[in-house]
Protein backbone atom coordinates (compact mmCIF):
# COMPACT_ATOMS: atom_id res chain seq x y z
CA UNK A 1 0.00 0.00 0.00
CA UNK A 2 1.30 3.47 -1.03
CA UNK A 3 1.61 6.57 0.88
CA UNK A 4 -1.73 8.30 0.82
CA UNK A 5 -0.18 11.65 1.07
CA UNK A 6 1.85 11.28 -2.04
CA UNK A 7 -0.88 10.89 -4.36
CA UNK A 8 -1.73 14.30 -4.41
CA UNK A 9 -0.45 17.18 -6.10
CA UNK A 10 0.65 20.80 -4.93
CA UNK A 11 -2.41 22.02 -6.75
CA UNK A 12 -4.61 19.66 -4.97
CA UNK A 13 -3.13 20.48 -1.14
CA UNK A 14 -3.84 24.18 -3.04
CA UNK A 15 -7.10 23.54 -3.15
CA UNK A 16 -7.56 21.55 -0.44
CA UNK A 17 -6.16 24.45 1.63
CA UNK A 18 -8.14 27.04 -0.05
CA UNK A 19 -11.58 25.13 0.45
CA UNK A 20 -10.60 24.41 4.28
CA UNK A 21 -9.50 28.34 4.81
CA UNK A 22 -13.16 29.45 3.03
CA UNK A 23 -15.05 26.61 5.27
CA UNK A 24 -13.40 28.08 8.43
CA UNK A 25 -14.23 31.66 7.59
CA UNK A 26 -17.49 31.07 7.02
CA UNK A 27 -18.29 29.29 10.41
CA UNK A 28 -16.52 31.61 12.20
CA UNK A 29 -17.92 34.92 10.82
CA UNK A 30 -21.27 33.38 11.22
CA UNK A 31 -20.49 31.94 14.76
CA UNK A 32 -18.89 35.75 15.61
CA UNK A 33 -21.89 37.93 14.29
CA UNK A 34 -25.10 35.40 15.98
CA UNK A 35 -22.67 35.03 19.28
CA UNK A 36 -22.11 38.61 19.88
CA UNK A 37 -26.14 39.08 18.88
CA UNK A 38 -27.15 36.68 21.66
CA UNK A 39 -24.96 38.82 24.02
CA UNK A 40 -26.54 42.12 22.51
CA UNK A 41 -30.12 40.91 23.29
CA UNK A 42 -28.94 39.19 26.73
CA UNK A 43 -27.69 42.75 27.65
CA UNK A 44 -30.39 44.85 26.05
CA UNK A 45 -33.02 42.54 26.44
CA UNK A 46 -34.19 42.27 23.26
CA UNK A 47 -34.29 38.99 22.71
CA UNK A 48 -34.69 38.15 18.99
CA UNK A 49 -33.78 41.19 17.52
CA UNK A 50 -30.27 40.98 18.01
CA UNK A 51 -29.72 37.59 17.17
CA UNK A 52 -31.52 37.69 13.72
CA UNK A 53 -29.14 40.98 12.95
CA UNK A 54 -26.38 38.39 14.08
CA UNK A 55 -27.38 36.12 11.62
CA UNK A 56 -27.92 38.51 8.69
CA UNK A 57 -24.74 39.98 9.12
CA UNK A 58 -22.83 36.99 9.28
CA UNK A 59 -24.15 35.92 6.01
CA UNK A 60 -23.29 39.25 5.07
CA UNK A 61 -19.85 38.61 5.78
CA UNK A 62 -19.36 34.80 4.49
CA UNK A 63 -21.08 36.11 1.10
CA UNK A 64 -18.35 38.26 1.49
CA UNK A 65 -15.69 35.89 2.05
CA UNK A 66 -16.82 33.89 -0.72
CA UNK A 67 -16.70 37.24 -3.15
CA UNK A 68 -13.33 37.69 -2.05
CA UNK A 69 -12.10 33.92 -2.69
CA UNK A 70 -14.25 33.87 -6.45
CA UNK A 71 -12.53 37.57 -7.18
CA UNK A 72 -8.88 36.10 -6.23
CA UNK A 73 -9.54 32.62 -8.60
CA UNK A 74 -10.11 35.19 -11.86
CA UNK A 75 -7.15 35.16 -14.26
CA UNK A 76 -8.40 38.35 -15.83
CA UNK A 77 -8.10 40.18 -12.82
CA UNK A 78 -3.88 40.63 -13.44
CA UNK A 79 -2.55 38.57 -10.44
CA UNK A 80 0.98 37.63 -10.64
CA UNK A 81 2.31 34.77 -9.46
CA UNK A 82 4.93 35.50 -6.86
CA UNK A 83 7.74 33.64 -7.02
CA UNK A 84 10.32 31.88 -4.16
CA UNK A 85 14.23 33.03 -4.50
CA UNK A 86 14.65 29.35 -5.52
CA UNK A 87 12.27 30.08 -8.70
CA UNK A 88 14.58 33.11 -9.75
CA UNK A 89 16.59 32.46 -12.70
CA UNK A 90 20.17 31.11 -11.74
CA UNK A 91 22.04 34.22 -13.39
CA UNK A 92 20.33 36.95 -10.92
CA UNK A 93 21.49 37.66 -7.76
CA UNK A 94 19.38 39.54 -5.08
CA UNK A 95 20.14 42.40 -6.07
CA UNK A 96 18.67 42.15 -9.44
CA UNK A 97 22.72 42.70 -11.15
CA UNK A 98 23.85 39.58 -12.91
Amino acid sequence: MGDPLGSHSQKDWQSIGAASGIGCTIVVSLLVCIGGGVLLDRWLDTTPVMVLLGMVAGMIAAGYALYELAVLGRSDKGLVKLKRPADRDSGESRTGRQ
